[in-house]
């Protein structure tokens, strides 16, 4: 979504993709394995909304760990790294609301804060928040502790859309695949700012995966498939192997190629 980045950023090596359709299928294919997975740990195989959490911001820690260390853009790293983000920022939604009892609305503006935070922190020390080109470990940093708080964020905004508004899971998924259709005309028909648009899709593909997620899993009585939890995540799982394998077989085309040249 965003087209441009300095001679001097290109001339380094790129930890990140750049966005294009597949990195939105894969984003969202993520993000409703976020929510079912969560789901599927805390309350199907009834870990609880902390335990779920201290796993998977382990896993977050180590994978982050793993591609700081590697100063690269690794397709399977990368969206090990994502998803951990994704199945974390659903169970500390879920916490922040029924644990904390805080709410989904009050939980959403405190994320909205905490984003805003980060991504002025991320300005300020690298003047970008350029997120297809991140050559620094401080810049990539900053990358995934927006991306944990967005996911989460994406979250409870679904959760209070489908829940405490009332609009129900199949009503709210179509009410944000508008919503991304609408971002994506503006993407291509106007000169919003591409770092603008790409925030405002990545947040609310992270409600329309959580919102499809629940439909698919939820009971009939709740407005629900009632696939459960294990059905859906597997599900989910095997779209995203297909297509980060995809995404791993152009990465290393591209590199052939390059090499070549």
């Amino acid at each position: 979504m965003i087209r441009s980045a300095t001679a001097q950023n290109q001339s380094l090596i790129n930890r990140v993709p750049h966005i294009i359709i597949l990195y939105w299928v894969i984003k969202i294919a993520s993000t409703t394995l976020g929510e079912t997975g969560a789901d599927m740990f805390s309350m199907t195989y009834d870990l609880g909304y902390g335990t779920t959490i201290l796993i998977f911001i382990g896993l977050f820690i180590g994978f982050l760990g793993l591609k700081l260390a590697i100063k690269r853009y690794e397709p399977i790293l990368y969206w090990l790294t994502f998803t951990a983000t994704a199945i974390a920022g659903t169970a500390i939604s879920d916490y922040i609301d029924r644990t904390l009892g805080l709410g989904y609305l009050a939980g959403s503006i405190l994320l909205i804060a905490l984003l805003l935070v980060i991504l002025g922190l991320w300005y300020w020390r690298e003047k970008s928040i350029n997120v297809e080109v991140i050559t620094s470990g401080n810049a990539e940093l900053f990358y995934w502790l927006a991306f944990l708080v967005a996911n989460t964020l994406g979250t409870a905004a679904g959760d209070y859309v489908a829940d405490e508004v009332g609009l129900g899971f199949a009503a709210s998924a179509m009410l944000f695949s508008g919503s991304l259709i609408v971002i994506t005309l503006l993407h291509f028909y106007t000169r919003i700012s591409g770092v603008v648009l790409f925030w405002l899709a990545f947040v609310l593909t992270r409600p329309f995966g959580a919102t499809f997620g629940d439909w698919l899993t939820k009971p009939l009585d709740h407005g629900g498939l009632s696939l459960g939890t294990e059905g859906a995540s597997a599900v989910f799982m095997i779209i995203l192997v297909l297509a980060v394998a995809r995404e791993t077989f152009l990465e290393r085309t591209k590199k052939q190629i390059s090499e070549l040249d």
